[in-house]
């Protein structure tokens, strides 16, 4: 019943809205500061290293970021500070929300894994309502034309594959 409600009432669609709108402004407004600010990702990743919790309680994620993050810095202070802007942009706008929604929930999880709690626990939690909703939570943004025409594009394309040279069966 509850998901009925939040997948296809209009209310929830509207209640969704205002929750990614609230999400998306603060996911660009921290990307933003890094991104003209002149982020440098590697302080931070020296001190999840350092951070003896991940170490004993994610030591797969210790290992990750000791070994690949931190020697690549430069790449990912240029994934966060984009990533953190893309994700607010698409929330803001409604625009492949539920894609939005899903890499920011998987950068606030990195985020907590690396020991920071900060607000990341209550974006989760909203998030998963977006997630939940799916199509709903853009249905007030641009996924009203985006969702629809990408159905059409992959529906003709697929159609196309499967029949001959010249539009028969194969």
């Amino acid at each position: 019943m509850f998901m009925d409600f939040i997948r296809n009432n209009k209310i929830a669609a509207g209640i969704l809205t205002i929750l990614r709108v609230y999400l998306g402004w603060s996911w660009l407004s921290a990307g933003w500061g890094k991104v003209t600010g002149g982020f440098d990702a590697s302080g931070y990743l020296t001190g999840v290293v350092n951070n003896e919790m991940v170490m004993e309680q994610y030591p797969t994620y210790h290992a990750f970021i000791e070994s690949f993050a931190l020697p690549n810095a430069e790449m990912f202070s240029f994934l966060v500070a984009w990533g953190e802007v893309l994700v607010g942009l698409g929330l803001m706008l409604g625009i492949l929300t539920t894609a939005a929604a899903f890499f920011g929930i998987v950068m606030n999880f990195a985020f907590m894994f690396a020991g920071t709690i900060s607000s990341n626990p209550w974006m989760v939690v909203l998030t998963i309502f977006i997630l939940a909703a799916g199509y709903n939570a853009g249905r007030i943004g641009g996924d009203r034309w985006v969702i629809p025409y990408l159905k059409t594009v992959f529906t003709r394309k697929k159609v196309i594959d499967t029949e001959g040279p010249q539009g028969q069966a194969a």
